[in-house]
């Protein structure tokens, strides 16, 4: 076994491949020629010898020295002291090397070697850096005609096109080189930046930008001042992925939503206010919804309750990977509360204004210590985040159940600024319906307006009401459109692109990191938050696995879990072997230790249950006598029809059933042709296939 040892010494640390310097450099001139002039003399050595070799010295440091294009003076003093030092060996030979004469004068030529070649290297040092400045200073030249070729082209452009002549300050090449910003100088007599903005498109225009380019003006520094951005590089085009570093975010330095033309990220700060993301169908206002989700799932912050009334198709892919078998098996949905029902949105909403009131009242000494109005928000005290798709169109609605959702909507955003409950809505236009509200137009102060290339509904001067030269066809690309934020004025701008496979990465990356609500706001949102996982009120979840043909076969699989007791279509065997009902009531202890599930029916729970969890309580089995007695009801109706209330409201005494699962009933009948659907909105009704009219169309 080989060993190795280390021997540690003291005292300076020799470098013998270092170069000389001025000290050493004479020092070891002198006394290598008093050692020759001494070993010379002493054995006879011919003194012509020491000359022959110091010229020879003398020749090949000026050579050396012409190669590496060092300056007169060094060459000079190189070959001096070489001839110097030679013609001191040749006389100490003859006359005697020992002599105080031949020490002193050796001893005089070693200071002036060393001071010379001081002299020297100090030279050489200035004449190198004045080199390099020079080098600097050529490129600034060609820099600085660059940017004053590009200060005098849009002096004379903005003259041209807007009657304004401005005085260039400064021009700022992107790093990306997407484009430049011109720093200019207003003239005097009053004129605002506002003029050059509304001249966007016609300097666009003159400037022979790319589709998808444009010079936008904003303010500058002070009033006098104003910045013109112009892109010369059309980012908007192309797809851009979501990042796919999914560190943990915070709700006071911002939520990531996109990038601007530049290539730099835009935040939307959302601590105090509101947002509106606006998008007609097509332009990627979806995804939008899904990037939103992503940075609130991302910040350690925020708890993210989402409303969707079209089957809470915006909240499933984040709940999904949670539920689906051994590959959720300890992870936390991506969002804390789903609705996709007018009842469960009011039963969110109401909860929603209970804790805003409560923690009005339970943090007064926090906010009293901390010496704000606004409630600290943490990781333990988090944010509320309620995302509304199409929550807009709620506002605007005239349907009765949408009125007083859109009441509730507005209560919520009046009363819960200083603690922490804040809205995203979004909406399908830019219309005076949808922004007609004094109070959405006061709050949303984040807007975005996703344009697809759309003009029908896409009123960009509602949207963002003082701005000007913002038109539709700049952004005719999906996900790309404008935003903007109190802290950032409206600019066209890319949401990234985010899909199934990435959602349920994020999910899993960011679940233990999601906060969880405080106990003060647990106890005033009550048991309609705590019981928000219960079966009966997440049953629809599960109906998408109903068609799924690997959620059917199931049996002898190794992978995922068999949740066909959430399946109504299907009737639960006669009764499963021993090691399949051992193997289920495993399952259920582990999901109950987990998740906090609902208990057995009729045991009595030793605590309440957790504010946060998931009730699997449908693999214990169902009775699918509920479901026969709709389809009876269904049938009974004639060809009139009924709808989901009704069915409900029938079942509600006898059977407990929700409309949430009727609905989803509903759903699989007309799908398999068991049923027809007539009608739209409100008038929707289901006509069993017996009366259903030739013309499901008709009214």
């Amino acid at each position: 076994m080989a060993t190795t040892t280390q021997t540690t010494t003291s005292g300076p640390a020799w470098d013998w491949a270092a170069g000389h310097g001025p000290v050493t450099g004479a020092l070891s001139a002198t006394t290598g020629c008093l050692a020759v002039a001494t070993t010379g003399a002493a054995t006879g050595m011919p003194p012509g010898w020491a000359l022959t070799v110091g010229a020879a010295g003398a020749i090949g440091h000026t050579i050396s020295s012409l190669r590496e294009r060092l300056s007169a003076r060094t060459i000079a003093m190189r070959s001096a002291s070489w001839l110097v030092g030679a013609g001191w060996t040749t006389w100490a030979m003859t006359t005697g090397p020992l002599t105080w004469a031949a020490l002193g004068s050796l001893a005089t030529i070693g200071v002036g070697i060393g001071a010379a070649a001081r002299s020297t290297l100090l030279f050489e040092e200035a004449r190198e850096l004045e080199a390099i400045a020079a080098d600097e200073r050529h490129v600034a030249r060609e820099l600085s005609a660059e940017r004053r070729a590009i200060a005098a082209e849009w002096v004379d452009r903005v003259q041209r096109v807007c009657g304004i002549t401005l005085r260039v300050l400064a021009v700022e090449m992107w790093p990306t080189g997407a484009g430049f910003t011109i720093d200019a100088e207003l003239p005097a007599g009053g004129t605002t930046y506002d003029r050059i903005a509304q001249y966007s498109g016609p300097l666009s225009a003159d400037a022979r930008l790319p589709h998808g380019c444009t010079a936008v003006a904003s303010q500058g520094i002070h009033q006098g001042r104003v910045l013109i951005d112009v892109t010369t590089v059309n980012v908007l085009a192309e797809e851009i992925t979501y990042p796919t570093d999914y560190g943990p975010l915070s709700l006071h330095t911002g939520i990531p939503w996109g990038l601007r033309t530049n290539a730099d990220e835009i935040r939307a700060y959302l601590r105090e206010q509101c947002a509106l993301v606006v998008g007609p169908t097509g332009s990627g206002k979806t995804n939008m919804v899904h990037t939103i989700l992503a940075g609130f799932a991302r910040a350690t912050d925020v708890l993210t309750w989402v409303i969707d009334l079209n089957a809470g198709s915006a909240g499933l892919p984040w709940v999904r990977p949670a539920l689906d078998g051994d590959s959720g098996k300890g992870m936390r949905p991506g969002v804390d509360w789903l609705a996709a029902s007018h009842e469960e949105a009011m039963l969110m909403l109401d909860a929603a204004v209970r804790v805003a009131k409560h923690r009005k009242m339970a943090y007064q000494d926090l906010m009293s210590q901390a010496n704000t109005d606004l409630l600290p928000i943490s990781n333990r005290i988090p944010q509320i985040m309620i995302v509304i798709d199409e929550g807009a169109e709620i506002l605007a609605s005239s349907d009765k159940q949408a009125r007083k959702l859109a009441e509730k909507i507005l209560e919520v955003i009046r009363i819960a600024r200083a603690m922490g409950i804040r809205t995203v809505l979004t909406a399908l236009g830019a219309t005076g319906a949808v922004l007609g509200n004094l109070m959405i137009r006061r709050e949303a102060k984040v807007r975005v307006a996703l344009t697809g290339g759309e003009t029908e509904g896409m009123d960009l001067g509602k949207q963002f009401p003082g701005s000007r030269g913002l038109r539709v066809d700049q952004a005719p690309y999906k996900g790309a459109g404008f935003m903007g934020t109190p802290e950032s004025p409206p600019a066209l701008f890319k949401s990234w692109r985010i899909k199934p496979n990435q959602i349920r990465d994020i999910v899993a990356a960011t679940s233990d990191r999601h906060p969880t609500l405080d106990a003060t706001s647990v106890k005033a949102a009550g048991p309609d938050y705590a019981r928000r996982w219960d079966h009966a009120r997440t049953a629809w979840m599960h109906d998408h696995q109903a068609d799924t043909p690997a959620t059917t076969q199931r049996t002898g699989s190794t992978g995922g879990l068999n949740l066909s007791a959430l399946r109504d279509e299907q009737k639960p065997p006669a009764g499963p072997p021993a090691d399949e009902e051992a193997l289920a009531r495993r399952f259920r202890e582990q999901i109950d230790a987990q998740f906090a599930t609902a208990h057995e029916p009729g045991a009595e729970p030793d605590q309440p249950p957790a504010a946060a969890g998931l009730n699997l309580s449908a693999l214990r089995g169902e009775d699918n006598a509920a479901k026969e007695a709709a389809l009876a009801l269904l049938l009974a109706a004639g060809s009139e029809g009924t709808g989901a209330s009704a069915i409900a409201r029938a079942l509600a005494d006898e059977h407990g059933t929700t409309r949430q699962t009727v609905v989803g009933w509903l759903k699989t009948w007309t799908d398999d042709g068991t049923a027809v659907r007539v009608g739209t909105g409100t008038k929707t009704r289901y006509v069993h296939r017996q009366h259903a009219p030739q013309n499901p169309t008709e009214s």
